[in-house]
């Protein structure tokens, strides 16, 4: 049976799309004969015609990366973009280098491993990037037998 005039009619009176209109197959009979739109409004009131729920998009997928991204996955190296730079400045990536030599060398300093001058002399040499780490800087150290 063709009820595309009913659904017509029917989505106008419920104030809806065409494609939100339900139509109980029981009552097919019943609808072919509606042909007013108070007899659409009788037959929404009976339930013999109903609207159907609004679809929304899901967040499921979107909870699903979220949680992956906080237990830092989907940050390989496919995922960025720009320069090197722009995930970790230079300034950055500097400091994280000097911090641990120079607490390195001021430990060496202290516990009397290294005299003042050798100490001076290294800190200059790791300020102008002469070591690319600590275990570099030791490395350094004991080839040259600059500890006591």
């Amino acid at each position: 049976m063709k009820l595309t005039t009913q659904k017509r009619l029917a989505a106008h009176v419920m104030k809806c799309g065409q494609t939100r209109v339900w139509m109980d197959p029981d009552f097919e009979d019943e609808i072919s004969l509606a042909i007013t739109r108070d007899d659409i409004r009788r037959l929404v009131d009976e339930g013999a015609i109903q609207r159907k729920p609004v679809h929304g998009v899901s967040r499921g997928r979107a909870r699903y990366k979220l949680r992956q991204k906080r237990k830092g996955q989907r940050s390989g190296p496919g995922r960025k973009k720009g320069k090197a730079t722009s995930k970790l400045s230079s300034k950055d990536r500097w400091m994280m280098k000097i911090r641990p030599m120079r607490k390195e060398l001021r430990k060496l300093r202290e516990e009397g491993k290294i005299t003042p001058k050798v100490y001076r002399e290294l800190y200059l040499k790791a300020k102008g990037n002469a070591f690319r780490n600590t275990g570099h800087l030791r490395t350094y150290i004991s080839e040259r037998r600059l500890s006591k």
